[in-house]
């Protein structure tokens, strides 16, 4: 019987490899641009002679999945608006075989810039580039007549190099360890060995003494088979006070951050890492820090995602500051003080989320779970460091203030729409606790007392878009709050409908290079522009300073990309 039993399980497993040889396909994969951005929307299609050109549209989280290619060579085009249709070649499909193909988008700006001019001898389009220096995109023009940059095999674009040199003046006005009111940041990107990516970025002030600085350094790996480690490594020294009757102490810390990003088959998306910080200001604090999350692509336009975080995010990417990657303006420790005694600000947070996307639309609504440990608010006004509750920031007229912990659960409702090809509109809203005073005009050192727990309503609408011709890029969006909050509503909320609290502005204009190979923007970041939301408190020196959830600060600076 064992016999007969052996020799049937061999037959199934030299039957199994035969069948799956003669089965279709898959291709699937994310797009994203130039930053590291996901692209909702993107149609993504093959080309070749052994299918007629099926399409697919990128989620929200930029993936998308054609199955049921069958063997053979094709081309993969993807096109989005305000990019360039983009084109990879050569992508050989075996039986049964599942390939993951990322792509990343190209705008027209950064393609054709002082570009020659198409001469009699450049009939071949192969030979056509529209390029002023090394570091840009072939373009190729394709069958249908419209114009696609050619990716190279690794699924980059064809550079191995590209930097950015920013300069800001104003300071983000985020309490103690804001950056500088006029500092430099830089970003240098190099390809290596075809799957990897070395990324040096910082942020340097000016100002006597030694400035707040940030520097990190990253690198990033992506295979074929659907991961995608990093590592990074981050140094910070913020110049703080005199604290403790320390002259010019100073915060330094540095934090080892390691990820994964891994798919299973095509449905399957899992994000995991650690960050391991150590942190010497008035004595020495380790903190640890894991963060995941896990995607199930229930079906091609819905994603079914659970999140777990252990600090508040940085939030400049998802805000769409892509032009300024270099601004480490809100990177971590947030710290805080009460009477001399330093603390590190701890956060958990979990969330669940179904997102659909049906055409133009795209629906979320989550779930989530929040608990802050020593949270430091933010202040406005004029305080000295010698009462041992407050950090002033030497540059903002801000400070931290430590709060009560914060423990809630709430819910998340994100609607957007793509009106026009430039134009996206984002309504958000948003049913949580958040830290208020109970008592009006309390002295600034009794303000934790009265500070409670209370549910608050928040909505926020958000509209982003650029002018073609112009070339301008640009986010709006107002956030309302039911009532008086010294936190925002949804503090960990980096969904599509992600907004600073009341009124804010930002704009990216390029203008003209000349002479530079690269290109030029002008950068206005304009934050709770009206100053609303500003809780009053009594000062140790008897002036009243606030409690904000966001300090209202007018930035602005100058990018040089290359």
């Amino acid at each position: 019987m064992f016999r007969k039993l052996g020799f049937l399980v061999a037959v199934m497993s030299l039957s199994l490899p035969a069948w799956s040889a003669d089965g279709p396909g898959t291709i699937s994969g994310y797009v994203r641009n130039g930053s590291g951005s996901p692209q909702m929307g993107a149609a993504v299609e093959v080309l070749g002679s052994a299918v007629a050109s099926v399409k697919a549209f990128t989620d929200d989280h930029g993936f998308y999945s054609i199955s049921g290619v069958l063997p053979g060579v094709y081309s993969l085009k993807v096109s989005a608006p305000s990019f360039l249709p983009t084109l990879r070649e050569k992508i050989g499909v075996r039986p049964g075989a599942k390939l993951m193909v990322n792509v990343t988008l190209t705008t027209l700006f950064e393609a054709i810039q002082l570009g020659p001019l198409r001469g009699p001898l450049d009939d071949d389009d192969w030979k056509w580039t529209l390029r002023s220096v090394s570091n840009r995109p072939i373009l190729r023009a394709l069958p249908d007549g419209t114009t696609a940059a050619v990716q190279n095999a690794d699924g980059g674009e064809d550079r191995s190099l590209k930097g950015t040199l920013t300069f800001m003046a104003g300071s983000p006005s985020r309490g103690f360890g804001s950056a500088s009111d006029m500092s430099t940041g830089f970003s240098v990107e190099h390809s290596l060995m075809s799957s990897g990516t070395l990324t040096l970025n910082g942020n340097v002030g000016y100002g006597q003494g030694v400035p707040t600085a940030v520097l990190r350094t990253s690198y990033s790996s992506h295979f074929n088979n659907g991961f995608e480690p990093t590592v990074a490594f981050t140094v910070r020294r913020i110049t703080s006070p005199e604290v403790n009757n320390q002259h010019n102490s100073a915060l330094q810390a540095l934090s080892l951050m390691t990820s994964d990003r891994m798919t299973v088959g095509d449905i399957l998306e899992l994000k995991f890492g650690s960050e391991l910080q150590t942190i010497q200001f008035m004595g020495r604090v380790n903190a640890f820090k894991p963060f995941g999350s896990a995607d199930l692509h229930l079906t091609p336009n819905t994603v079914l995602e659970y999140q777990y975080a252990s600090s508040i995010p940085n939030t400049r990417m998802e805000k769409g500051f892509d032009s300024a990657p270099s601004d480490l303006s809100e990177t971590s420790p947030r710290m805080s003080i009460t009477r001399f005694a330093p603390a590190v600000e701890r956060a958990h947070h979990q969330e669940i989320s179904v997102s659909q996307r049906a055409g133009k639309n795209s629906l979320q609504v989550a779930f989530y779970s929040d608990r802050v440990a020593d949270p430091a608010l933010t202040g406005v006004g004029e305080l000295a460091a010698g009462s041992g509750e407050v950090l002033p920031d030497i540059y903002s007229g801000t400070f931290n203030y430590q709060g009560n912990d914060l423990e809630t659960s709430g819910l998340r409702l994100v609607l957007q729409r793509k009106l026009l090809s430039d134009l996206t509109a984002t309504l958000d809203y948003a049913y949580g606790g958040v830290l208020d005073l109970t008592r009006p005009d309390v002295e600034l050192q009794d303000a934790r007392d009265w500070m409670r727990t209370e549910r608050r309503h928040a909505v926020a609408a958000k509209f982003s878009g650029s002018i073609p011709h112009a070339k301008t890029h640009w986010i709006a969006s107002y956030r309302w709050t039911s009532g008086q909050a010294l936190t925002p509503v949804d503090v960990f909320n980096v969904s599509a409908g992600q907004s600073d609290p009341y009124l804010n502005l930002f704009v990216r204009q390029p203008i003209p290079a000349g002479f530079l190979s690269g290109h030029m923007e002008l950068l206005v970041d304009l934050r709770n522009l009206l100053a609303q939301g500003y809780v009053p408190v009594v000062g140790n020196d008897g002036r009243t300073v606030y409690l904000v959830q966001a300090a209202r600060s007018v930035r602005g600076g100058v990018a040089f990309s290359f």
